[in-house]
């Protein structure tokens, strides 16, 4: 194959690889340089290309799945704090407890995947708790996952790609459907965008506001919040709400917030106001879950490769 047409043949295919190395890595910075090594791969074993067996897409996600499977010999799992085993927290004043050099899950912003039309499509299978609940599968169930419940590659095909027999697909797939269940992970998380920004700026407005009555009623009764790097997560109105009482204590209620997506999810760049009062510092990139016009689930990172991720600038005037 001519440089020329495996460039014309492969670009296209850039973003859903990063997508599907993310699902599989829980990481961005992870994912991209797996999808340069697949391109990689690709380009040394170019010439052995035969498109009359498979073609481009489906021999390029092969790749990416098998490089994948060997970078995850040598990686940990990404975790979130409700998934290390410890209970949530019942003191929303407790010490906050710093993870030390835990690797933790990454969110992808929406901007890497292409436009708001393709982020939606790809919102199902990108959601921050279903690619969390992934983290607890073995790799190669994970891969088995992706291929034949995101792809929806037929068994035999997803066996030729893994060296696996149909019957270990299978049972491989139904082994990882039965940890997802136990996770309690639905199908029926997917909103619509626009409703989904709407609750999310009925919250940024009580948040300004520093009004805990209306941030309590747009929160679920189970609502989960989580805070890597810390170790502390809480669960419930009542544990959140005191939590954010916290918050304004602490910070005050002057803030700006950058509306952002993640994983198909909306997000915000939040910066607090600057002990000088002269401008606004970075904070936290916050993830929200919204389901039937309730946050289900927070996630606010407060890490700098996470700040980067978003291009967020360390400070706003």
């Amino acid at each position: 194959m001519a440089d020329v047409d495996f460039a014309a043949s492969t670009d296209r295919y850039r973003r859903e690889l990063l997508a599907h190395c993310y699902r599989m890595l829980g990481s961005v910075q992870d994912a991209e340089d797996l999808v340069q090594e697949t391109y990689l791969r690709a380009w040394r074993s170019r010439d052995s290309y035969d498109g009359t067996r498979a073609g481009m897409r489906t021999w390029l996600y092969r790749i990416a799945t098998n490089a994948c499977l060997t970078a995850l010999e040598q990686r940990g799992r990404r975790p979130m704090p409700s998934g290390l085993g410890h209970a949530p927290g019942d003191d929303p004043r407790e010490e906050l407890v710093h993870g030390g050099e835990i690797p933790w899950l990454q969110p992808i912003p929406d901007k890497l995947l292409g436009d708001p039309s393709e982020a939606a499509v790809a919102q199902g299978s990108l959601r921050l708790a279903l690619v969390a609940a992934m983290q607890q599968l073995p790799a190669r169930q994970r891969a088995v996952l992706v291929l034949r419940e995101v792809l929806d590659w037929p068994a035999a095909q997803v066996a030729q790609a893994l060296d696996m027999t149909p019957a270990a697909v299978n049972s491989a797939l139904q082994r990882a459907r039965k940890t997802l269940g136990q996770n309690s992970i639905r199908e029926d998380d997917v909103t619509e965008r626009a409703e989904q920004r709407a609750v999310v700026d009925d919250y940024v407005t009580a948040f300004r506001n520093a009004d805990l009555i209306a941030l309590e009623k747009l929160l679920s009764h189970d609502v989960i919040m989580e805070m890597p790097p810390m170790l502390n997560w809480y669960l419930g109105r009542a544990s959140y709400v005191g939590f954010m009482a916290r918050v304004f204590e602490w910070k005050g209620s002057d803030w700006r917030m950058e509306p952002m997506w993640a994983n198909g999810q909306p997000a915000l760049a939040a910066y607090a106001r600057d002990g000088d009062g002269e401008g606004y510092a970075r904070h936290t990139v916050q993830v929200f879950t919204v389901r039937d016009g309730l946050i289900t689930n927070l996630v606010v990172y407060q890490v700098d490769e996470i700040f980067d991720l978003f291009d967020m600038p360390p400070r706003l005037p």
